[in-house]
C-alpha cells in the first residue's frame, strides 16, 4: 500500500506541463531625423553679430523642411526675432516666416496669433512690409477661415496710415487678395482723410488711395481694386471717374493700371449712361471708355501705348460710329465733319473772294472750335489706330494690328473699313510686323474681297526673303476672294516669279494655287486658252511636264474646273493625259473630274463612296475590340490566328479612315504585344528542358524586347491618353519585365545577376502600385493584380522561388480588356524636302561639309523643341543624330508644327555615289513621365530615390534616301 501512494505521489510530482512559446515581436529600428528647430536654434545661438547671423538664415533657406517641423521652426524664429536688434536680420526671419507657411502640409492657422504680435513694436517700415506681405501668404493659405480674414483685414486698415509707401501698398495688396465687398469696416479701420461717421467697405477704403501722393501707392490702390475684380467681386461704377482721371497721371505705372480699370468698368457696365463734361450731351460708359482710352494710343509712354492698343481690340460692344473715327484723323464734332481753317481758306481762294483789307478781320475764322470740349470723344481718339500703325516703336504696331483683328472679325464693315491700313502695314521694315499683318488679313479673309491696287501691294511681299513671310503670305491668298479676272492673271504671275525665285516654295505655291483656282473659277474660266496655250484651229506644242510652273498653271486649272463644268470643253488632248498624270502623282492638289466621254482615271475617286463612315467605323473598332475579350475561350493556335486578322483589320481600318487612324493604330499595337506574349508563353517552350530549346528562348528574348520597344512607343508616340491607358501600357511592360527575369533564370547566368533582376523587378512592381494606385480597381484578376497580392511572399522567398510564382502567375494571367478614351492622336512627321527623287548626288570634298536642307511637317507631336531629333544613316553603317535648333520650328495651326532645318553631312572619300538615309526621331526619357504623374514638387530630401531613367528614340517618318558623292581633295 505505502508503494502505491509512493508512486502516486511520484506520478503527480513528476507530471510535464509544457508551457506554449510565445514568440515576442522583433525590434524595429526607427531612424529619426535630426531636429530642423534644434540646429537652427544652435546655429543662431553661435552667431556672434548679425551678419553671422544672416548668414545663418540664408543657409537655411536653402533646405527643405518637412510639414511635421514647420512649427517649432517658426517658434525658433520668432524667439531670435523679439531678441534681435539688428533691422537686415529681422527682414530675412519675416521673410522666412512666410516661405514656411506655404510649406505643403502646414497649416498656418496655429501662428496668426504670434504674427500679428509681431507687428505691434516694430518701428521699422521695411520690416513692417515684409510681416504684413507674411500676413497676406498665411490668409491665402486659410481661404476658408473668415475670422483669420477679419483680422487681417482689420490689421491692414490699421497701417494704412504709414508714412512709409511700402507699409501702404501691402495693406492695399492685402485688402484686394482678402477683402470682401459685402463684409463693412468699422470706423475705426478706416484709412486717413475719410469721415469717421457710419460703416464703409473695402472698396471705398482702396479708391481713397487713388489719390494718394506717392505714384506707387496709387498704383498699389488700383491693383488692389482688379485683384477684387478678378476675385469675382461686383466693383461699383461709382469710381469710374476716379479711373479716368488717373488716366492722366504724371506716371506711367499709373496709367497703364488706370487703363486696365477703365477697361473693366466698361466691360461690367456697357449700357449705362454718363454724362459728357462740359455739354448737355450723355453716351454710353463702354463708347465714352472706348474713346478716352484711344486716346491712351498717342500716350508719351510706350508700354502704356501697347497695354491701350491692346485692350482696345477686346471692346467689341463699342458703337460702329465710334469705331470707325479711330480709323480718321479729321477732327469731328457731334460725330458730323468739321471743316478746318485750311480747308475754309481754300473755298475762299477757289470762290474768287479775297480780302481788301478795308474791313477788320473778314478773313477770320467763322467759328472758334475747342476741340477739348465740343466733340463727343476726345480728340486722340480720331485715328486712333492710325496713330498706333504708324507708330515708331514695333511692339504698339503689332498690338494695334492685334486690335484691329478683334474688332474686324466682329464687323464686316470695319473690316472693310480697316483693309488698307492692313495691307499697308506689309512693307513694314520690321518682319514681325508683317508677318502679324498677314496672319490678321488671313483672320478676317471671310469679310473682305481685294481690289486689283490693293492685291499688287499684298504680291509686292512674295519678293521679301524671308521664307516665313512667304509662306504666310501664300497661305492668305488661299482664302482671300479677288474681283476681277485680272487680279486672277497678276496673282498667278507673282506667284510663278516667285517660283522662279524661290524653288524650294515650290509645295507652298502648288497648295495656294489650288485653293485660288476652286474658289475663283469663274474667273480662271475666260483665262484659260491662254494660260493652256491653246488655239481653235492650230495645234500647240505639248509643255513639258517636269517643268513645276506649267504644273503649278494646272493645278490652277483644273482646281477650277472642278466647278466649271464647261471648263474642260477647252483642255486640248495632252492636258487630258497630263491630268491624268497628274491625278496618280499629286492627287492631293489635283481633284476628281467628271471629263466628257473619259471614265474615271483613278480608283482613288470612289473612296468616298465606298468609305464607310466614321460612326460605322467606330462601331466596327470597338466590336474588333470586344471580340479580342473573348480569347481566354479558346485554344493557343485559334486565339493567335483571332489576334492576327484583328490586327489586319485594324490597321485596314486606319487607312480608310484618317479621323480613327490614331486609335486604331494603337489598339493595333498593343495587341501585338499581346500577340508577341502569347507566342512566348506558350506550352512547349516551358515544358522542355532548358538545353533542349534553345532557340525558343532566344525568340522568346526577342519578343521580350520587342514588347518593351512596343509600350515604349504606344506610351510616347500617342497623345491624349488617359490614366487607365497608360495604366495598361505599364502593366504589359511589367509583363515583358518578367519574362525576361524568368528567361534569364533559365539561362543561368549566375546567382548574383538574378538577385539584382528579382530586386528590379520588385522595385517596378512597387513603382507601378505608386504610380497607378487610383487604377488598381479597374485592373482586377491581372498580372499585376495577383502579384501585388503576392507581393509579401515575394519579398521573403529566394530568387528561384520567386521566379517559379512569376512563371506560374504569368501564364495564368489573361488579356487585359483596352478601354479607349474619346480621340487619340498618332505623332507623325512627313519629310518634304529632301523629295528622295533626284539622281543627281550631292557632291563636296570629303573632309568638309555639305548642308542638306530638311523641310518636314509634324502632327501632334508634344514638346518637339526637346524631342524631335534628324538621323542620317550613312551606307557604312554611320549614324549621326542631330538636334535641330529650337527657332527651326513654326507652328502654322493647332497640333501643327514645321521644322526647317539644315543638316550638315561630312565624310571621307567614296569611289562612286552611294545613298545615306534621313529620318526623324521622337525621343522620350521615363523619368519625366513618371515624375510627371507623382506630382513631386516640395524639397529634394523629401524625394524617393530616382529610378535609372530609360532613354531612347523611336522612328517616326518615313526615310528618304539622298545621293551624295565625297570626292578626294585635290592636292
Amino acid at each position: 500500500m505505502a508503494a502505491h501512494l509512493k508512486k502516486r505521489v511520484y506520478e503527480e510530482f513528476s507530471k510535464v506541463v509544457q508551457i506554449p512559446h510565445e514568440e515576442t515581436p522583433a525590434k524595429k529600428l526607427r531612424l529619426s531625423k535630426p531636429s530642423k528647430s534644434a540646429a537652427l536654434h544652435v546655429d543662431l545661438c553661435k552667431a556672434t553679430n548679425p551678419t553671422d547671423a544672416l548668414q545663418y538664415l540664408l543657409h537655411f533657406a536653402q533646405k527643405p523642411v518637412e510639414a511635421e517641423s514647420v512649427e517649432g521652426v517658426i517658434r525658433i524664429l520668432l524667439e531670435h526675432y523679439y531678441k534681435e536688434t539688428d533691422n537686415s536680420v529681422r527682414l530675412k526671419i519675416a521673410s522666412l516666416l512666410g516661405l514656411l507657411s506655404k510649406t505643403k502640409g502646414f497649416s498656418p492657422d496655429c501662428i496668426v496669433d504670434d504674427a500679428i504680435n509681431t507687428l505691434s513694436n516694430e518701428k521699422s517700415h521695411q520690416v513692417l512690409a515684409q510681416l504684413l506681405d507674411t500676413l497676406l501668404a498665411i490668409g491665402s493659405q486659410l481661404p476658408e477661415s473668415q475670422t483669420v480674414r477679419q483680422r487681417l483685414i482689420e490689421v491692414a486698415c490699421k497701417h494704412l496710415s504709414d508714412t512709409y509707401f511700402g507699409v501702404r501698398n501691402k495693406c492695399l495688396q492685402l485688402l484686394g487678395c482678402l477683402g470682401t465687398v459685402d463684409t463693412p469696416l468699422t470706423k475705426d479701420s478706416e484709412g486717413p482723410g475719410t469721415s469717421m461717421g457710419g460703416v464703409r467697405d473695402v472698396q471705398s477704403v482702396i479708391s481713397d488711395y487713388f489719390g494718394d501722393q506717392d505714384p506707387r501707392v496709387r498704383t498699389a490702390a488700383l491693383k488692389a481694386m482688379l485683384q477684387l475684380h478678378e476675385r469675382g467681386m461686383k466693383i461699383h461704377q461709382i469710381i469710374y471717374d476716379q479711373a479716368c482721371r488717373l488716366l492722366s497721371d504724371d506716371y506711367e505705372q499709373v496709367r497703364s493700371a488706370a487703363v486696365q480699370m477703365v477697361w473693366v468698368l466698361s466691360q461690367l457696365y456697357p449700357e449705362s449712361i454718363v454724362p459728357i463734361p462740359s455739354s448737355n450731351e450723355e453716351i454710353r460708359l463702354v463708347d465714352d471708355a472706348f474713346g478716352k482710352i484711344s486716346h491712351m494710343v498717342s500716350d508719351g509712354s510706350w508700354m502704356v501705348r501697347v497695354q491701350a492698343a491692346k485692350t482696345l481690340g477686346s471692346m467689341l460692344q463699342v458703337s460702329p460710329h465710334f469705331l470707325e473715327q479711330t480709323l480718321d484723323k479729321k477732327l469731328m464734332s457731334d460725330l458730323r465733319r468739321k471743316r478746318t481753317a485750311h480747308e475754309r481758306a481754300k473755298e475762299l481762294f477757289a470762290s474768287g473772294e479775297f480780302s481788301s483789307g478795308r474791313k477788320w478781320a473778314d478773313d477770320a475764322p467763322k467759328e472758334k472750335l475747342d476741340t477739348n470740349t465740343v466733340n463727343l470723344i476726345a480728340s486722340g481718339a480720331c485715328g486712333a489706330f492710325v496713330h498706333g500703325l504708324e507708330d515708331e516703336m514695333f511692339e504698339v504696331r503689332i498690338a494695334a494690328v492685334e486690335a484691329l483683328c478683334q474688332l474686324a472679325r466682329s464687323s464686316a464693315s470695319f473690316a472693310e473699313k480697316c483693309l488698307d491700313f492692313l495691307v499697308d502695314m506689309f512693307n513694314d521694315e520690321i518682319e514681325e510686323v508683317r508677318l502679324q499683318s498677314i496672319h490678321v488679313l488671313r483672320e478676317i479673309s471671310t469679310h473682305i474681297t481685294l481690289r486689283e491696287d490693293q492685291l499688287d501691294t499684298v504680291l509686292a511681299v512674295l519678293e521679301d526673303s524671308s521664307r516665313d513671310i512667304r509662306e504666310a503670305l501664300h497661305e492668305l491668298l488661299c482664302y482671300t476672294n479677288v474681283s476681277t479676272k485680272e487680279c486672277i492673271q497678276l496673282a498667278l504671275l507673282e506667284l510663278l516669279k516667285n517660283l522662279n525665285k524661290y524653288p524650294t516654295d515650290r509645295n507652298s505655291v502648288w497648295k495656294c494655287l489650288k485653293f485660288l483656282g476652286s474658289r475663283h473659277p469663274t474667273l480662271v474660266l475666260p483665262l484659260v486658252p491662254e494660260l493652256l496655250s491653246t488655239h481653235p484651229y492650230f495645234d500647240t506644242p505639248e509643255p513639258d511636264m517636269d517643268d513645276p510652273a506649267y504644273i503649278a498653271v494646272l493645278v490652277l486649272v483644273f482646281n477650277a474646273a472642278k466647278s466649271c463644268l464647261t471648263m474642260p470643253a477647252l483642255f486640248s488632248d495632252h492636258t487630258f493625259r497630263h491630268y491624268t498624270y497628274l491625278r496618280d502623282s499629286l492627287s492631293h492638289l489635283v481633284p476628281p473630274l467628271r471629263l466628257p466621254g473619259r471614265k474615271q482615271v483613278s480608283g482613288l475617286d470612289s473612296v468616298d463612296s465606298g468609305c464607310v463612315s466614321v460612326e460605322s467605323a467606330q462601331l466596327f473598332l470597338h466590336q474588333s475590340l470586344n471580340r479580342v475579350g473573348t480569347i481566354q475561350n479558346l485554344e493557343a493556335p485559334g486565339a493567335q490566328d483571332l489576334l492576327n486578322f484583328t490586327i489586319r483589320d485594324l490597321l485596314r481600318l486606319g487607312e480608310l479612315q484618317t479621323e480613327l487612324a490614331g486609335a486604331a493604330d494603337f489598339c493595333a499595337t498593343y495587341l501585338h504585344c499581346q500577340l508577341l506574349l502569347m507566342k512566348a508563353l506558350q506550352e512547349k517552350l516551358w515544358n522542355m528542358a532548358v538545353p533542349l530549346c534553345l532557340k525558343q528562348n532566344v525568340t522568346a528574348t526577342a519578343a521580350a524586347r520587342q514588347i518593351l520597344e512596343e509600350t515604349y512607343k504606344l506610351e510616347f508616340l500617342y497623345s491624349s491618353l488617359e490614366s487607365r491607358q497608360v495604366a495598361t501600357i505599364h502593366h504589359v511592360r511589367l509583363q515583358a519585365k518578367a519574362l525576361q527575369l524568368i528567361l534569364i533564370a533559365r539561362t543561368r547566368q549566375g546567382l548574383e545577376c538574378l538577385m539584382s533582376s528579382c530586386e528590379k523587378f520588385l522595385q517596378d512592381v512597387e513603382s507601378f502600385q505608386r504610380l497607378f494606385l487610383t487604377e488598381l480597381p479597374h485592373l482586377q484578376d491581372s498580372f499585376v493584380d495577383k502579384v501585388l497580392e503576392l507581393m509579401p511572399r515575394l519579398s521573403s522567398c529566394k530568387s528561384v522561388e520567386l521566379v517559379k510564382i512569376l512563371q506560374t502567375t504569368l501564364r495564368q494571367s489573361g488579356l487585359l480588356q483596352l478601354r479607349l478614351p474619346e480621340q487619340i492622336h498618332r505623332a507623325t512627321a512627313t519629310i518634304i524636302e529632301p523629295t528622295g527623287e533626284s539622281d543627281n548626288p550631292l557632291r563636296f570634298t570629303s573632309g568638309l561639309v555639305v548642308a542638306l536642307d530638311i523641310d518636314a511637317t509634324l502632327e501632334h507631336v508634344q514638346d518637339p523643341q526637346n524631342s524631335v531629333k534628324v538621323q542620317v544613316l550613312y551606307p557604312d553603317g554611320q549614324s549621326h543624330v542631330i538636334h535641330p535648333k529650337p527657332g527651326d520650328f513654326r507652328k502654322p495651326g493647332p497640333d501643327r508644327h514645321r521644322l526647317i532645318t539644315q543638316v550638315y553631312l561630312s565624310h571621307t572619300a567614296w569611289t562612286e555615289p552611294s545613298q545615306i538615309e534621313v529620318r526623324l526621331l521622337l525621343a522620350y526619357s521615363s523619368s519625366s513621365s513618371s515624375a510627371s504623374k507623382l506630382g513631386w514638387t516640395d524639397g529634394i530630401d523629401s524625394l524617393p530615390p530616382p529610378e535609372a531613367a530609360i532613354e531612347g528614340t523611336i522612328p517616326f517618318s518615313k526615310p528618304v534616301k539622298v545621293f551624295i558623292m565625297p570626292k578626294p581633295a585635290r592636292r
